[in-house]
């Protein structure tokens, strides 16, 4: 099962913190981050490949994006 983040509506930065504090606390696994806006899609996915994660997939959802990053 997934970790999500909803940082749908949220402007930059909350929505990277917010998957910066997800990636704190589970370590490994997949996260799936849900946002509305390019910037944020941008950040959040830099972001978690700092941390060392990789994003697996970004796929347009609603008015936003659903990024899932995942680490092994």
């Amino acid at each position: 099962m997934s970790n999500i983040v909803d940082a749908r509506g949220l402007s930059c930065p909350q929505p990277v913190l917010m998957t910066l504090n997800e990636i704190k606390k589970v370590n490994k696994g997949e996260i799936v981050v849900l946002v509305d806006t390019d910037t944020s899609k941008e950040n959040v996915s830099r972001a978690a490949t700092t941390q060392g994660w990789r994003v697996k997939s970004i796929e347009p959802e609603g008015i936003g994006y659903r990024i899932i990053v995942a680490k092994d």
